[in-house]
C-alpha cells in the first residue's frame, strides 16, 4: 500500500472509518460477534443435550466466527488497511471495504472538482459527475490534507477546483 520510488511524496493514503456511515457502530457490532461466538461456544462445547445436533453447532459456531472476521476486516486494520481515499499523480481512488469496488478515477480525465466540507464531487471531461463522499475519513487533518492535495494538483494537471459550504449553492 505505501508509495515507494519518485511517486512517494506525491501519494496521499488516508484510511477511512467504514462505521462512520453504518447504522450499527463498530462496537456494537464487536459485542454482538463476541456474544454470538460466546452463546455458539457454550452450545458447542457445554451443552450435553444436543449431542444428536451436533454437526448444526458447528455450522453455527463456524458462522459466529466469519461474521467476527467479517466486521475486523472492515473495520481495523488487522489484516492491512481495506478502506482507504487514495490520491497520487495518476489517480484517485477511494474503497469502502474489503468486498466493495474501488472507484477510480484517472487525473488526466477530471475537468472540474467542487470540495465542500465532507465530500467532492468531481465532474470529468466526458460532463459525467462523480461523487467522492469524505464522511468516512477518520481525522480532520487528514481530511485538509485530501483537500489540500486536491488544490495543489489542479493546476499541474489543468483542472478548476471550486469550494462552497454545501452542494446546495
Amino acid at each position: 500500500m505505501a508509495a515507494t520510488g519518485r511517486n512517494a511524496r506525491t501519494t496521499l493514503v488516508v484510511q477511512l472509518s467504514p462505521t462512520r456511515n453504518a447504522m450499527l457502530s463498530f462496537t456494537v457490532l464487536m459485542v454482538l460477534a463476541l456474544g454470538w461466538l460466546g452463546w455458539a461456544g457454550y452450545l458447542l462445547f457445554f451443552d450435553s443435550t444436543a449431542a444428536h445436533q451436533g454437526y448444526l453447532y458447528y455450522i453455527f459456531f463456524g458462522l459466529a466466527l466469519v461474521f467476527l472476521l467479517y466486521v475486523m476486516l472492515q473495520n481495523t486494520s488487522v489484516f492491512g488497511v481495506q478502506s482507504y481515499f487514495e490520491i497520487t499523480p495518476q489517480y484517485i481512488v477511494q474503497k469502502y471495504g474489503a468486498f466493495r469496488t474501488k472507484h477510480i478515477i484517472p487525473i488526466h480525465s477530471i475537468e472540474q472538482v467542487l470540495i465542500s466540507p465532507l465530500a467532492l464531487q468531481v465532474t470529468k471531461s466526458d460532463a459525467t459527475k462523480l461523487y467522492l463522499d469524505l464522511k468516512q475519513v477518520r481525522k480532520k487533518r487528514d481530511l485538509e490534507k485530501i483537500k489540500t492535495k486536491v488544490r495543489d494538483m489542479a493546476d499541474e494537471y489543468g483542472y478548476t477546483v471550486t469550494e462552497s459550504a454545501s452542494f446546495g449553492t
